[in-house]
This record gives C-alpha cells, sequence and structure tokens, in this order.
C-alpha cells in the first residue's frame, strides 16, 4: 500500500504562480490522504510550500538535507522528521528507501536529476516504484517530447517511456500510482 511519496521539485517557486498553487495543493492533497511527503527537507520554493500546505493540513512530511544545505540555513524546522545527511548521494539513496513512489513537479536541474536517477533505477529493477511528472501548466511537455524523440531514435524502449506517469492533477496522480505495474527490468 501507497503510504510515502518522495517529492522532487523546485527550491525556487518559479515566476508564474500557477506553480506555487500546484505545490500548496499536492502538499494539502497528500496529507489530507494520510501519505508521507518525503523531500528535500527545504523551507524555500515549491518545496517550502509543499511542506508548509501539509503540516497545516495535518500531514506527516519527512525531509532529508546534506549538512551543508543545513549550515545555509535553508532547512525547514517544522517537518515532523528531519534527517540530516552527509552528502546529496545519500540524500537520494534515503530518500529512495522511505519512498513508495516518486512525484516531480516543475524545478530545475536539481530536480531533473533527482527524478531521472529513480527512474532509471526502474528501468535497471533497481526498484519498482512509480515514477510520476505532476504536467502543470505544460512545464514538462517539452521534456516529454524529447523522452519520447529518444524512443523514436532507439534509445529508449516505448515500454520505459509508458511507465512515466504524466498527470495534471494530483488525484489522477494518486490513482494511477495505486494501479501501477512496474514493466520488465532491462536486462531480465
Amino acid at each position: 500500500m501507497l503510504t510515502s511519496i518522495g517529492i522532487f521539485c523546485g527550491s525556487s517557486a518559479g515566476i508564474n504562480p500557477v506553480y506555487l498553487q500546484a505545490a500548496n495543493s499536492i502538499g494539502a492533497f497528500f496529507a489530507k490522504n494520510s501519505i508521507t511527503i518525503v523531500y528535500g527537507g527545504g523551507k524555500v520554493g515549491l518545496m517550502g510550500a509543499i511542506a508548509d500546505a501539509a503540516i497545516q493540513n495535518d500531514g506527516q512530511v519527512i525531509g532529508v538535507m546534506p549538512q551543508s544545505l543545513v549550515d545555509k540555513e535553508i532547512a525547514h524546522t517544522g517537518l515532523t522528521k528531519l534527517y540530516v545527511v552527509k552528502d546529496m548521494h545519500e540524500r537520494k539513496n534515503m530518500m529512495a528507501g522511505l519512498s513508495h513512489a516518486f512525484l516531480t513537479l516543475p524545478g530545475g536541474a536539481g530536480t531533473l536529476e533527482e527524478i531521472f536517477e529513480q527512474w532509471t533505477w526502474a528501468q535497471l529493477g533497481l526498484h519498482q516504484k512509480p515514477c510520476a511528472f505532476l504536467n502543470v501548466n505544460d512545464y514538462f511537455s517539452p521534456l516529454l517530447a524529447m523522452i519520447n524523440r529518444m524512443a523514436e531514435e532507439g534509445f529508449l524502449k516505448a515500454e520505459y517511456v509508458d511507465m512515466l506517469i504524466v498527470e495534471e492533477r494530483p488525484d489522477l496522480i494518486l490513482e494511477r500510482f495505486n494501479r501501477y505495474q512496474a514493466p520488465k527490468h532491462k536486462w531480465q
């Protein structure tokens, strides 16, 4: 049963208020559905908005942050639990272990790196957890077009494109998470 979701998103709120609205909506939605949020532990940007919205709705929020970022004073101090780790590699590994699924909201290079690592691990069979994009304001549409191009050019199997969940609403993401069946891993 899905009880925790790892969320990757921006440490910035972006320039369009629709992204902040989506972050608030996601945090509140998962809290109301008794799903623990596992995220990078920040109090800034979309990260902070998700945590705040979940906390305001009596949700459980677990942060995982490297000591170097805690030292910069961007850690959220109101979380259910904040794990302080050595570095980004340890952070991603711990987040993966604590999460039953992964959801990506708009963000920058770090956000993409985090979800792509989990998607790659799923392809390799290192886990069988779903990976999703909340496609707010068509933010991820150009990236999804590139992913489809990878398959068209023979660099990615179509079943690995299909394993990515893309929706515009949190309820649809959750519904698809609950129905998810992992494909065979790459070298099986």
